[in-house]
């Protein structure tokens, strides 16, 4: 049994606030004596345990974890969508200030942090004699984790966050400044992480399987230091969740994006959901309200799967990503790979013509679609694999996964790269990732070239070839820029941010509307667009303009991070102070 899927949320808004009609309705003022209030809830372990469970609630929210992720999907390099789909606004550039998931995303963090504010709040308070063992210092923990990551989503999304550190009392306490990333970090997301670290186990066992970790703790620890650029520091932290042994690399990456393996030994973060809890309620109405109960599923998988079965393909991958993973070229000698042709990250990320295996049960050459420009469909997150369609009500119960062990060498590839030019260690690490893929290694590249390797991200079909460059520390970062964080965990929420923080989102955009416009310059003569397409992207009816208007949209100052959505704009008269 895993933690949560079995447990009915109960949304608990405990505060201090009491309304009254008027002086006159004296009857409005009698205690229900059967009420919970914050004099009689905050009395036992149970009770905390069941106001933490709320905590973990507010992660399923779908701006947080579920299908409303799409939007900052389509943000960066991996993804594109139609005109008449709403991430459009988002690959454009396009959005304001008003816009669905710019406040929707706020708001549910904010119960979030509101929901952690109680449980540390108030555990402060409680006698120490209610608790077993070291459930306090662990519940409070959990809590501090759980806020922690509420507000590095908001400071890394935001540019910053209004900082509420405890349960307001009065509208003026609502009433705070924007703080910068680095003022939300230092007041916030470190002391708490800290906290967490030092009172979370390693792992939970039985029913509390799916609880933070002293691991997810320490994985975010370093991922604020590699993006406050505190490069040894992060590398430190990282290899310390490498070298406690608690993690490894599954053997089928799959296992990653399925319901069938969760909570598997590459995972370190992941949110429950499951599809046959509230089944009569759509999938985006999550986590319970005091006037309804909210299903426990997610949209992801209608947002990625495809329109043929059950779902709306909202976003799809570029072509860029399409070309990139068709050339993940496998190891066929020393792979685990299972003697496939497509690399096994291919398989588990993107269907595409010709492919292998089956895809919504059907054989490849009966899966309809890839017309209109639409060369592939997102296989991740998405019940393919299973299922001849996606379900009813935009529900499924695929667990999402924030951190996983893949993340954590990658990023450790990195923070040695930029502490000290270790591109050697790097491309250890690296390759560790590539080896699971069942690809060729850099290491294997380099052995057979003179110690150069193939600029992967670079379109052979544009350019005609792929320029080999000689290992060092500038090159090795590159390619984990543009190559292997890019193929190994596109869709899972980190690419927008990536580019943001290494300063590339224009020179990617760049690049990519120049392939766009040859394609369109050749799509009759070289792609055969009007008629069947050539390999290996096999695009057919027209080229697909993702990259035309937010090359030309882009302003680092504008798009880096959304905008303050004005319903805090208009309510708190302190926010620019």
């Amino acid at each position: 049994m895993k933690l949560l899927k079995n447990i009915t949320f109960t949304l608990i808004f405990l505060s201090s606030f009491a309304f009254v009609a008027c002086d006159e309705d004296k009857f409005l003022e009698e205690i229900n004596p059967n009420a919970i209030t914050t004099d009689t809830f905050w009395k036992s372990e149970r009770q905390f345990n069941s106001a933490l469970t709320t905590v973990y609630g507010a992660l399923q929210f779908q701006s947080i974890s579920g299908g409303d992720l799409q939007f900052e999907f389509i943000l960066g390099d991996i993804a594109g969508t139609e005109s008449w789909y709403r991430p459009q606004a988002f690959r454009n550039l396009t959005f304001n200030a008003g816009i669905y998931h710019v406040t929707d995303k706020w708001n549910e963090l904010y119960v979030g942090i509101f929901r952690a504010n109680q449980v540390i709040q108030y555990i402060q308070e409680a006698d120490d004699s209610v608790f077993t063992g070291d459930a306090k210092n662990q519940i409070e923990a959990q809590a501090r984790f759980l806020r922690a990551f509420f507000y590095f989503q908001l400071a890394h999304t935001y540019g910053g966050a209004v900082i509420h550190d405890k349960v307001a009392e009065t509208k003026e306490e609502l009433a705070k400044p924007f703080s910068t990333i680095e003022e939300v970090t230092d007041a916030i997301i470190l002391p708490d992480l800290e906290f967490a670290q030092s009172n979370l186990p390693q792992v939970w066992d039985g029913v509390d399987n799916g609880r933070v970790t002293w691991g997810a703790a320490t994985t975010l620890l370093g991922k604020v230091y590699l993006y406050k650029k505190d490069w040894p520091t992060a590398a430190t932290v990282f290899k310390s969740v490498i070298d406690s042994d608690v993690y490894s690399l599954t053997r089928n990456i799959r296992d990653n994006f399925g319901h069938e393996n969760e909570f598997n030994e590459e995972s370190i973060f992941e949110v429950n959901y499951s599809f046959d809890l509230s089944p009569g309620t759509p999938g985006s109405a999550v986590d319970d309200t005091p006037f309804q109960t909210g299903a426990e599923s997610s949209t992801m998988a209608t947002a990625v799967g495809q329109l043929n079965y059950g779902a709306f393909n909202t976003i799809m991958p570029t072509y860029n990503l399409h070309e990139m993973l068709v050339n993940d070229e496998v190891d066929t000698e020393n792979s685990i790979n299972d003697d496939n042709v497509e690399s096994r990250r291919m398989n588990a990320t993107i269907a595409v013509r010709n492919m292998e295996g089956t895809y919504y049960t059907l054989e490849s050459s009966e899966v309809k679609g890839f017309g209109f420009g639409q060369s592939a469909y997102i296989k991740k997150h998405s019940n393919w694999y299973h299922l001849s369609a996606e379900p009813a009500l935009s529900r499924s119960g695929i667990n999402f996964r924030h951190m996983r062990y893949a993340d954590v060498l990658l990023m450790y590839a990195e923070a040695v790269l930029m502490a000290n030019s270790d591109y050697e260690t790097a491309i250890k690490y690296i390759d560790m990732v590539r080896s699971r893929a069942g690809v060729i290694t850099l290491q294997q590249y380099m052995d057979n070239n003179a110690g150069m390797f193939p600029q992967l991200h670079v379109s052979k079909q544009v350019h005609g070839t792929q320029p080999m460059v000689a290992a060092n520390a500038e090159t090795v970062l590159t390619h984990l820029q543009r190559v292997e964080r890019v193929v190994e965990l596109c869709f899972e929420g980190h690419r927008w941010k990536d580019l943001v923080r290494w300063g590339i989102v224009q020179e990617v955009f760049d690049e990519l509307r120049a392939d766009e416009i040859w394609r369109e310059e050749n799509k009759e003569t070289i792609l055969n667009v009007g008629s069947g397409g050539v390999a290996p992207l096999d695009i057919v009816e027209r080229i697909r303009p993702d990259f035309v208007q937010s090359s030309a949209n882009y302003n680092p100052a504008q798009h880096n991070y959304f905008p303050i959505p004005n319903q805090e704009v208009q309510t708190n008269d302190n926010l620019f102070n």
